[in-house]
C-alpha cells in the first residue's frame, strides 16, 4: 500500500531557523526550499495512522509546499526487512528508512551520519547506538518491555504478582489450572508462536536480563562456545524452556499468531502477555474495560536478593539512506519530525516512552504500575548485536526467535541444540576470521 502526501522540506542551513520558530510557527524561506520527491518506508501502523489522522504532512506543507513525500507502508516488519535487503542490493532504498537496534549494523553502509543534527543532540539514546562512531538513526521512542496482566483474574485465582522466575512459572501454572479447567482454550501466558517473533521478550532479551549486560550478543561473538553449560544464554534459555514446556502457553501455542492471542488477552481468554509498551495502544482499542489491566516487569532473576534487571532500548530509528538523491532535504525532514512542531504530538499519540530529553512524557498509568511495583529496578540498555555477531548469526542461520518456537516441537532436545550451536559457532568464527 502506498500513499502520496505532498509536503515541503528546507535546506540544512534553514533547519536552525525552523526549530527556533517551531513554538510560534515556522516562517517560509523561499530561498531554501527543495523540490522533488522523498520516500519514507515503514511497517509501523501507529506511525502511519499518526501521519494520516493528524495531517502531519499538511501541517508541514503550510510552510514548505514544494516537496512530495511518498509514505510506503509494508504489511509487517519481516516483509519490511526482506524488501529493504533486496532494495539495498538494487540501489533503491527509500530516502528515509526506519531501523531497529539489530538492523543498524546490517544497513550501516547505506545510512548517513546524523551526529551533527539537533535531533541527535536532544535524543537521550541515539549516541549510545552509534556504529563506528556514526549515528545512523534517531530512535523515535524509548522502549520498555512489560508483562501485562488482568488483576481481577489474578485475584480470583489467588495469585500474587511474581518477583522471581520460579514465582513467574508458578503463577502461570496456577492460573492455567484454575481457568483452564473450564476453558480448554485458555492461556495463562499468551504468546503467538505461530509467528515466531512474539517470543522475543524471552528469546531475545532474556540473555541480557540474565547477565545484566546489554552487549550480550556482542560478547558472545568473542567466544568459541557461548552456549556451554553455565553461560548466560544457556542459563537464560534453560529458564525459557522450563516456562514454555510447563503448559502455561495453553493447548496450541504453535497454532496461534500474535494478533490472535492479543485479541484473546484483550477478551480475558488469557491472563498474561509479554509485550512492549506499543501493545497497550491495541489493547485500548480492543478491550471493553481496562480498569483491571496492570503491568509488571518480567522477573528474570533467581532470587529476590538478585538485581531486578529491566530492558530499555531505543526503538524505530529514523535515518537517511545513501541512495537518497535529496539527502539534505531528508535530514531536514528528520529535524522537523523531532521538533516541537511534530514530536510532542507523536509521542503523546502512542503509548511508548519519549526518547527526547526536551520532550519528556509521563508514562501511561497502566505502564507506570510496573515502576511502582519495582522501585529497585536496574535498567539494562539493550544492543541488538554488532557486525561480528550478525556475521556469525547469518553464517550459521541462528534465529533465536525461531528457536523459541522449536522448543514446543516434539522431540526437541535443548542440550543437544546447545552442543550443535557451539560447534557451528566455533567453526563460523574461524571461517569469518573473528577473534
Amino acid at each position: 500500500m502506498k500513499k502520496r502526501l505532498l509536503t515541503t522540506l528546507l535546506t540544512c542551513a534553514a533547519v536552525a531557523s525552523l526549530l527556533a520558530g517551531c513554538g510560534s510557527g515556522a516562517k517560509d524561506n523561499n530561498d531554501n526550499i527543495y523540490s522533488g520527491t522523498l520516500t519514507l518506508a515503514t511497517w509501523d501502523n501507529n506511525l502511519y495512522t499518526f501521519i494520516e489522522q493528524n495531517d502531519m504532512i499538511g501541517k508541514f506543507q503550510e510552510h514548505y509546499p514544494d516537496v512530495e513525500i511518498e509514505i510506503e507502508k509494508v504489511k509487517s516488519d519481516s516483509e519490511y526487512w526482506d524488501a529493504m535487503k533486496m532494495r539495498a542490493s538494487a540501489n533503491q532504498l527509500p530516502d528515509i528508512m526506519i531501523n531497529k537496534t539489530f538492523t543498524l549494523t546490517r544497513f550501516k553502509d547505506y545510512l548517513i551520519d546524523l551526529s551533527e543534527t539537533q535531533a541527535c543532540a536532544n535524543n537521550e539514546l541515539a549516541e549510545g547506538y552509534a556504529v563506528d562512531e556514526k549515528v545512523l538513526g534517531i530512535p523515535m521512542t524509548s522502549g520498555y518491555e512489560y508483562v501485562y496482566y488482568w488483576k481481577d483474574m489474578f485475584a480470583e485465582a489467588g495469585v500474587e504478582v511474581p518477583t522471581t522466575w520460579d514465582e513467574f512459572i508458578e503463577a502461570g501454572t496456577t492460573l492455567q489450572n484454575y481457568y483452564g479447567a473450564s476453558d480448554a482454550d485458555f492461556m495463562a501466558l499468551a504468546c503467538g508462536l505461530k509467528d515466531e517473533w512474539p517470543d522475543y521478550p524471552f528469546m531475545e532479551f532474556m540473555p541480557s536480563l540474565e547477565s545484566g549486560n546489554g552487549q550480550n550478543w556482542n560478547d558472545m561473538a568473542k567466544q568459541d562456545e557461548p552456549f556451554a553449560e553455565g553461560t548466560d544464554i544457556n542459563n537464560a534459555y534453560q529458564k525459557v524452556y522450563k516456562l514454555f514446556t510447563s503448559g502455561v502457553l495453553g493447548k496450541d501455542p504453535l497454532g496461534l499468531g500474535h494478533d490472535q492471542v492479543l485479541s484473546m488477552f484483550s477478551a480475558k481468554k488469557a491472563a498474561m502477555i509479554a509485550c512492549g509498551d506499543w501493545a497497550l495502544q491495541t489493547m485500548q482499542k480492543d478491550a471493553e474495560d481496562l480498569s483491571d489491566l496492570g503491568t509488571f516487569y518480567l522477573p528474570a532473576r533467581n532470587t529476590e536478593e538478585d538485581p531486578y534487571n529491566v530492558i530499555v532500548q531505543g526503538d524505530s530509528f529514523m535515518g537517511v539512506t545513501t541512495h537518497s538523491k535529496h539527502q539534505e532535504a531528508a535530514v531536514a525532514f528528520i529535524e522537523w519530525f523531532y521538533s516541537e512542531e511534530c514530536y510532542p504530538d507523536y509521542i503523546n499519540y502512542i503509548s511508548s516512552a519519549s526518547s527526547m530529553t526536551n520532550f519528556p512524557k509521563e508514562k501511561d498509568p497502566v505502564l507506570a504500575e510496573a515502576d511502582e511495583m519495582c522501585p529497585d529496578k536496574v535498567l539494562i540498555m539493550y544492543d541488538g548485536g554488532g557486525d561480528d555477531f550478525t556475521a556469525i548469526q547469518n553464517n550459521i542461520t541462528f534465529d533465536y526467535k525461531k528457536l523459541g518456537a522449536q522448543m514446543l516441537t516434539e522431540g526437541f532436545d535443548l542440550n543437544a541444540t546447545f552442543a550443535e550451536l557451539n560447534e557451528k559457532w566455533k567453526n563460523a568464527r574461524v571461517k569469518l576470521g573473528i577473534e
